[in-house]
């Protein structure tokens, strides 16, 4: 699996900003990273991120999240989304192998098998100046004849609506929503 390293993000943005980053990269691939800083504690942004069976109850676009099978550290999850553009409906299938590295507060991702050539990346809650900060990596490559570079702006925003969507999640659980 390829790791991923975070780009260079602004150290002096406010809490509660989000910050985003695309790369084109050969073949149709994009490397997106979103960052996001919170007020909340790592460990309930670990608890929201690791609730695998519940996530699509509050993740914009994702119908279907389920753990299939866990061994120690590395778990089976099968997520399906779906959302219109461009007048279209859009439904997508991954199986991931996810690793959960708890020391690192770092989740790692790679497509199993699904509906896109490449999909890996991973959540990594970091602590900076106090607040919490949440990154999102993801390097995706559609399947023949998906036009990726008409999605690029859906993938930005939604990419920023999944990280409030796990800090609202993260705010309700601990009663501050």
């Amino acid at each position: 699996m390829t790791q991923l390293s975070a780009p260079p993000l602004s150290q002096a943005c406010q809490l509660d900003t989000i910050q985003q980053v695309m790369e084109r990269l050969p073949g149709g691939c994009r490397r997106l990273a979103v960052q996001l800083r919170l007020d909340l504690t790592p460990e309930a942004i670990w608890e929201v991120l690791t609730d695998y069976d519940h996530l699509s109850q509050f993740i914009p676009n994702l119908q279907v999240s389920r753990l299939l099978w866990r061994r120690d550290a590395v778990v089976g999850l099968e997520q399906e989304g779906a959302q219109r553009f461009m007048g279209m409906q859009f439904k997508a299938r991954v199986q991931l192998e996810l690793t959960e590295h708890l020391e690192q507060q770092r989740l790692s991702f790679v497509m199993a098998k699904g509906d896109f050539r490449r999909f890996e990346g991973a959540w990594q809650i970091g602590v900076e100046g106090g607040s919490t900060t949440l990154l999102y990596e993801l390097t995706v490559q559609g399947c023949v004849g998906m036009p990726i570079a008409l999605i690029e702006q859906r993938l930005q925003e939604d990419l920023a609506a999944n990280l409030r969507a796990v800090q609202l999640e993260a705010q309700r659980r601990q009663g501050q929503a």
